[in-house]
């Protein structure tokens, strides 16, 4: 039974139900039943000259008004290519504007958007485009490293010798357009700018028309997640999925139409595109893009230049900007709210936002890509103590659960896996079934693989992944505990902790630590740290030293890659295959 099923015959209450770690959110606020373009039209109808868009690094501004006639003409564009409703389109770039009309453009259509991670190399494009059957790719030409178009010749070599739009590849067989970003020409690729063109001063009508018939359960977006442990998935989420979701996370944060969002999250995942674009469209809050990725010198400026009143980002993100050299000089005097999700949220630093950045309303946001993605947040109204130590209460229309290793609904304040139920979550991974089983169950719940815990009040604590937890001589140790003790240490900017196999006690503690600018700590002073704040089997056994930390491009920490580099420091290499 889904939440919007749950019985109406009581008061809504946010705290567990029934004794049990077991939480609904409430079923008051009105669940959307739109599509994307629906709620876009709506905004445009209400807040039409207003400022809607800014990508700082391009030069764009934008009103609601002329931000929809680029929608429509990029839309009409693509539908000039054949392009049709269920259609699979991919797209591979940085954040520009060209990525955001993208995302309109083709869900005005009815087509449905893959979002690309731009750090993918070309067996993991070739895996995704082929995956989802992807018919058209819109990309830019290249990003820092990523030669996009050589990386694209490369694995269809036929565009050479291919007119735009009539590519037959045999690696890539479904796809037979190219849209590229950029003033140059290229053999077998359409130019984004000439696409655009194409479609203006087509008639709205014919849009509207196609819009019309879109439903709000239709499938509209396809999210991959990062695969660390296994072959990519792509989470299939629908316009009511996502619409709703952005639009929850902004009411949790009061946004109205004088909001200014900074977003420097990367597009392609669900925090930038959902919690960001849809937020913002859902409640006419302007969106700044500061860069094309992540850069905490120009966030800064911006969000100074701007006078933004809200920005997103994850925990490495802040401490960057915390940690800029001449972060006194920015003026952020409008800020009051946010979100910090994406990662682990150490309280350290969430604390420092509060009091340096101006953020006295900021929230945490907790989700995953299978369920469109925020389950858990807190509120502007909610104590500081609860926004630096939990991911809040229970979204609307959403219901979770802990359960333990056997599927029992636990007591509250007791940790095991988080479930999650309602309309938030994905129709399932595309062409999936059985992995979609392996997630979903015959109740509808998304078991996370998170660990967790709800306390008497219905607040959430993310306590770790079910994966991640180290056995230390038949002792359960929890990462993320550790974690946020040693952010307590004055000299550490960052930490990772995680387990690695050792013959004695099957496996071993290991942490690493980024110290501050200017700080100098040995191994054994963080080791002496520790054993004044936990038990003896908790103290890491290992301690290295880094400049940085491998992370994705969301800023989530990569700990596979930090454990292979440990196994293969350490020799454990044949432990690891037995």
């Amino acid at each position: 039974m889904a939440t919007s099923e749950v019985s109406t015959n009581f008061t809504y209450d946010p705290r567990p139900r029934n004794g049990l770690a077991h939480v609904i959110g409430d079923i008051g606020p009105e669940l959307w039943s739109r599509t994307i373009p629906a709620t876009l039209k709506a905004t445009v109808k209400a807040e039409g000259g207003r400022e809607a868009v800014l990508f700082v690094e391009q030069g764009v501004r934008w009103t609601w008004s002329e931000f929809a006639e680029e929608v429509d003409a990029l839309a009409a564009g693509i539908l000039g290519l054949g392009l049709k409703k269920g259609d699979r389109v991919g797209i591979w770039s940085p954040n520009r504007y060209e990525w955001l009309l993208t995302q309109f453009a083709t869900a005005r259509l009815g087509v449905i958007l893959v979002t690309i991670n731009p750090a993918y190399r070309v067996a993991e494009v070739e895996y995704v485009l082929n995956k989802v059957s992807c018919v058209a790719l819109v990309t830019a030409t290249d990003f820092k490293a990523s030669d996009y178009v050589g990386m694209l010749r490369s694995l269809a070599p036929e565009l050479s010798a291919s007119e735009a739009g009539a590519l037959r590849a045999e690696r890539l067989p479904h796809l037979k357009s190219i849209i590229k970003m950029g003033d140059e020409t290229e053999r077998g690729f359409f130019r984004f700018a000439d696409v655009l063109e194409n479609g203006r001063g087509a008639e709205p009508a014919g849009l509207d028309a196609i819009s019309a018939k879109l439903m709000p359960d239709d499938p509209i977006n396809i999210q991959f997640t990062s695969g660390t442990t296994g072959a990519p998935k792509g989470a299939t989420l629908t316009h009511a999925n996502i619409v709703n979701n952005g639009r929850f996370v902004a009411a949790a944060q009061n946004f109205t139409n004088r909001d200014r969002l900074c977003i420097p999250v990367p597009l392609y995942h669900c925090f930038a595109m959902v919690l960001g674009t849809l937020g913002c469209v859902s409640t006419g809050t302007t969106m700044l893009f500061p860069s094309e990725g992540f850069d905490p010198d120009l966030v800064l400026k911006s969000a100074s230049d701007e006078q933004c009143t809200a920005i997103y980002g994850v925990p490495t993100m802040f401490v960057a900007m915390l940690e800029h050299s001449e972060f006194a000089q920015f003026d952020l005097s409008a800020m009051r709210t946010g979100v910090m999700a994406g990662a682990p949220c150490p309280i350290e630093v969430m604390k420092r936002c509060v009091a340096e950045m101006n953020l006295s309303e900021m929230t945490i946001a907790y989700g995953m890509t299978e369920t469109s993605p925020v389950s858990f947040q807190t509120s502007a109204e909610d104590p500081l103590e609860r926004r630096v130590t939990t991911v809040g209460r229970i979204h609307p229309h959403v219901e979770c659960k802990v359960i333990d290793a056997v599927g029992a609904t636990v007591l509250p304040g007791v940790q095991g896996e988080l479930c999650t139920r309602g309309y938030s979550v994905m129709k399932g991974y595309w062409e999936d079934d059985e992995r979609t089983a392996e997630v979903i169950d015959s109740e509808g719940w998304m078991h996370t693989g998170d660990l967790a815990t709800i306390d008497d009040e219905g607040y959430c604590n993310i306590t770790g992944r079910v994966n991640d937890m180290v056995i230390r001589g038949g002792e359960n140790v929890y990462p993320r505990e550790i974690e946020e003790s040693l952010y307590g240490h004055p000299s550490v900017q960052e930490v990772q902790v995680f387990g690695i196999p050792d013959k004695r006690l099957g496996e071993e503690v290991c942490a690493w630590v980024v110290l501050k600018n200017g700080e100098s700590v040995t191994e054994s002073d963080i080791k002496e740290f520790c054993r004044g704040q936990m038990a003896h089997y908790k103290v890491p056994r290992y301690v290295r030293f880094k400049d940085h930390l491998p992370l994705t491009v969301t800023g989530k920490a990569q700990k596979f890659k930090m454990r292979d580099v440990m196994m293969e420091e350490l020799g454990l290499q044949a432990e690891r295959t037995a």
